[in-house]
């Protein structure tokens, strides 16, 4: 009898787990359903081409001139954050990460991990890189929960009110307290920060437990050293951070209000604060990552906000198609031809 054991057959690898296939299968049945069912109740496919057709040479001009100054506040705020980079290699990182979260699941974080990737490869050092997207991402999360309070601010004065609004600012107010509170707290002394990353770091161990994985290398001390180096960069450059950031996400709405201006949606139908407050309160649902970008929750979102506010329905779907393809299309084909190049930009890194 041999005394060889027989080989036991490896069960073969799943690619895609079971949560990744109902959470696609979710996503795509809502963007699906968008554009064949829900939008084409709101108003024919037909009647949002003749409103489209009908645009002017400088009409297209004017969608073309926001998207383009649009495109070019993508690069600034990573510009304040990582000394070192070129307005040439930012611009190709945003192109390129922002890409990556309209073709994959997951969100800003997939967009993180493009960032990364994509800086590692460049030569940029660890800790100034995970700063940086520390910071943008702070920045920008802040952003997105600020402006639905602005809104109701803005609404408030012009004595007009929206329930649902209200109900997403006052959860924003607390969500954003808490983040303030907690960034704050974060960078106040290096006790606080070495305590916060014991913590962390030991909730992360035992988490990674249940599956069999080590604990992690940092601690403490790493935060510590964060909070040293986020303190330095923040006291220099908050400011620039803050207006860069606010740029990038304004001229986002600039596309918004350019496209339903020029598509016969007038100040008398829906205002420029009522706009504004479409766009801020959609804009915080769609960073949910249910869909990639938000594809199919924005436009139902703003569409159904906008008819709201006393838009018509054939000019608001129109304008909210052009608006999305124009915040889109450009970004991904750009960022996808930056993603295939991106070496060709590798910087001279001190």
């Amino acid at each position: 009898m041999s005394d060889v054991v027989p080989a036991v057959a490896a069960k073969p690898r799943r690619w895609v787990s079971w949560r990744t296939a109902i959470g696609g299968g979710l996503g795509l049945a809502v963007i699906v359903g968008t554009f064949v069912f829900v939008l084409p109740r709101v108003a024919n496919y037909g009647d949002v081409w003749g409103v489209v057709r009908e645009l002017s040479w400088s009409q297209i001009g004017l969608l073309l001139g926001a998207t383009a100054l649009n495109l070019a506040t993508y690069a600034p705020p990573w510009q304040a954050a990582l000394p070192g980079i070129r307005f040439r290699q930012a611009f190709v990182l945003t192109q390129a990460s922002t890409a990556s979260t309209f073709v994959l699941p997951g969100g800003a974080a997939v967009g993180m991990g493009v960032s990364f990737g994509m800086l590692r490869g460049w030569g940029f050092t660890g800790k100034p890189v995970t700063l940086a997207l520390a910071v943008t991402g702070i920045w920008n999360q802040f952003s997105t929960l600020a402006f639905p309070i602005v809104a109701v601010a803005l609404l408030t004065l012009s004595k007009e009110q929206n329930t649902l609004l209200q109900t997403v600012a006052f959860i924003g107010v607390a969500i954003l307290a808490v983040a303030a509170a907690g960034f704050a707290v974060g960078l106040t002394s290096d006790r606080l920060a070495n305590w916060v990353g014991e913590t962390a770091a030991a909730i992360t161990t035992r988490v990674l437990r249940i599956v069999r994985r080590g604990p992690v290398k940092w601690g403490g001390p790493s935060f510590v050293s964060f909070r040293h180096e986020a303190v330095g960069l923040l006291k220099r450059r908050w400011h620039v951070l803050t207006l860069a950031v606010l740029a990038g996400q304004l001229t986002v709405f600039l596309v918004l209000v350019v496209s339903l201006r020029v598509l016969d949606v007038s100040a008398g139908e829906v205002s420029l604060i009522e706009a504004f407050a479409a766009w801020s309160l959609v804009r915080l649902l769609g960073s949910i990552p249910i869909t990639p970008g938000g594809i199919g929750i924005i436009e139902v979102g703003l569409t159904t906000a906008l008819v709201g506010f006393g838009g018509k329905n054939a000019e608001v779907v129109a304008a909210v198609l052009v608006y999305r393809f124009l915040t889109i299309v450009p970004t991904l084909l750009l960022g996808l031809a930056s993603a295939a190049t991106y070496r060709r930009h590798r910087p001279a890194v001190s």
